[in-house]
């Protein structure tokens, strides 16, 4: 037997921020499945549409017509307008899987989002560097959306 030297902190991989909106947990909640879906785009301000099936058991997906497209997830919880869990790949097409976790409260001003990601298998180390910088990327589009929907 061969030790690859592999520490489970290689095999790991997690996220929290949390998000400060000045808009009501319903404006809140519509544009992060607003964002997370048709408006969602890169860090580099480029589109890329997604479809966010939003139930229990519903798809998160790129959709590229002609049935083409990359599965992302599915949704494992969903409770409006406090809870979308979502499990999957994500953006990694390879040995790994991802919980998103999005908890929204009440706050004084506003909503709180408390996001995580964790992931468990053989992340790329580039997909490791970029993953915190793109989640920032679409919670800034989420906290923009919501407080134009929903001034205060």
């Amino acid at each position: 037997m061969v030790s690859t030297g592999i520490k489970i902190e290689d095999l790991t991989l997690n996220i929290t921020e949390e998000i400060h909106v000045r808009a009501s947990l319903e404006a809140t909640f519509a544009a992060l499945l607003e964002q997370l879906g048709p408006f969602n785009e890169t860090a580099e301000d480029k589109p890329m549409p997604m479809k966010l099936e939003p139930w229990p058991g519903g798809r998160w997906y790129r959709d590229l017509g002609g049935n083409n497209g990359h599965f992302w997830g599915v949704v494992q919880a969903i409770k409006r307008p406090t809870l979308l869990e979502i499990n999957g790949p994500l953006f990694m097409s390879y040995p790994a899987v991802s919980n998103v976790q999005y908890r929204l409260s009440q706050v004084n001003g506003g909503t709180l989002i408390q996001f995580r990601h964790a992931a468990l298998g053989v992340i790329q180390e580039d997909h490791r560097k970029g993953v915190a910088t793109g989640w920032g990327h679409i919670h800034k589009g989420v906290k923009k959306r919501a407080e134009a929907a929903d001034p205060r």
